[in-house]
């Protein structure tokens, strides 16, 4: 009874090992291409207007803008108080942006060709392809060709061994 249980474990063991070994090999290639993006924070106006011994008879200040147009200044008349006296006046103003209703579309080369622009802005071009390509080969190599700017080529082989999983 002892040699046909023993000869049971044997035979069930060769079978059970064959499925506990795996091997996976596996080839990519990735191309991209950035493309164009603008980011624009638009500035609104601004003004501001501090002094000491100095009376404002009419005071400045801004208009309102419009879907089209920014905020205007409108000047102020300002005088020293007392004529003779130390006096200090800053008087400071910022224009804003003028709204923008739509933006420029993409060229046929996937740019953004006049992109509209506030006072606070980050553009960055779409890539080219050029020549950007990339090959798998039977031997297990991977090709990559570099393209134009913008552009990312990773080439990769990947071997994982899986022993008694």
């Amino acid at each position: 009874m002892k040699r046909l249980l023993a000869l049971l474990l044997v035979a069930g063991a060769s079978a059970a090992n064959a499925g506990e070994i795996r091997s996976t090999i596996t080839d990519s290639v990735q191309l991209t291409v950035e493309g164009p993006a603008v980011q624009s924070t638009r500035i609104g106006s601004q003004y501001t207007v501090s002094g000491s011994n100095v009376t404002a008879t009419d005071l400045g200040g801004l208009t309102a803008g419009s879907a089209t147009a920014p905020a205007v200044r409108t000047t102020g008349d300002y005088e020293v108080t007392t004529d003779g006296e130390a006096f200090s006046f800053s008087e400071y103003d910022l224009t804003g942006d003028v709204p923008v209703t739509s933006q420029a579309t993409l060229s046929s080369s996937g740019r953004i060709e006049a992109p509209n622009l506030y006072g606070n802005s980050t553009s960055s071009l779409g890539g080219t392809a050029g020549s950007l390509a990339g090959t798998l080969s039977p031997t297990g190599v991977a090709t990559v060709t570099a393209g134009g700017a913008g552009t990312t080529a990773i080439g990769q082989r990947s071997v994982e061994l899986t022993v008694f999983q």
